[in-house]
């Protein structure tokens, strides 16, 4: 009987941006409107700030990203050529070594060996990319999908508390940019998860909670140190 797996692995890299960014834009603009609101401030100038840290913030998250992200491209571009070295090398003992890693993953020795010189005939950097350094073709770092993805759901997810409080009076403005953007996180938890493959409940719960305890500490401190305008 035949099936079909869907696998999402290769998703990992852009859906991690993505969910991050969107959660930081969510929660961080948020949390500085209700902070902003918190000290008594006027409704222009909450607006502003809200304005300012949605620009700020996709900024940073491209900037960010693209930095950390093209780090990591930069280990793995150099493991690469390390290992290329090797094989132009010493083919034989880069042979052998792939052969020991399938014979400690349980397969027997003259199989392991016959599977190391195939693959290797194949495609040998590859191989030792997978097999010895961990690279794989669907998990290899992208700097600029990483950027232009984490800018654009930051702003997607800044937008949307930031629209709340355009639209409700000032008197209702932490109670309702709080509920919204309660519901945002838990609607985006969901959509990450089912993306994923993972609970939608768990996901929604996670960043409910610590989106919830962001804004509530972020509206401690705009009461503590408020000012009336």
């Amino acid at each position: 009987m035949s099936h079909v797996e869907i696998h999402r692995s290769h998703r990992v890299g852009w859906l991690r941006a993505a969910v991050l960014g969107a959660n930081d834009g969510i929660v961080s603009t948020a949390s500085l409107i209700i902070g902003v609101a918190a000290a008594n401030t006027s409704h222009e100038s909450i607006i502003l700030a809200g304005v300012a840290g949605l620009v700020a913030g996709a900024m940073s998250m491209a900037a960010g990203e693209y930095i950390s992200v093209s780090s990591q491209s930069d280990t793995e571009q150099a493991d690469l050529a390390l290992e290329q070295k090797s094989l132009d090398t010493d083919l034989e003992f880069e042979t052998q070594e792939l052969a020991e890693i399938y014979q400690n993953r349980g397969v027997e020795q003259a199989l392991a060996r016959q599977v190391a010189e195939q693959l290797m005939a194949h495609d040998a950097l590859d191989a030792h990319a997978r097999d010895e350094i961990g690279i794989s073709a669907n998990g290899g770092a992208q700097p600029v999908q990483a950027a232009l993805s984490s800018a654009v759901t930051f702003t997607v997810g800044a937008a949307l508390p930031l629209l709340v409080a355009w639209m409700v009076p000032t008197g209702y403005l932490i109670t309702l940019v709080a509920l919204c953007s309660l519901v945002f996180l838990a609607m985006l938890g969901a959509i990450a998860a089912k993306a994923g493959g993972a609970s939608l409940v768990i996901g929604a719960i996670r960043v409910v909670f610590w989106g919830g305890l962001a804004m509530a500490l972020t509206a401690g401190v705009g009461k503590m140190f408020g000012v009336v305008a």
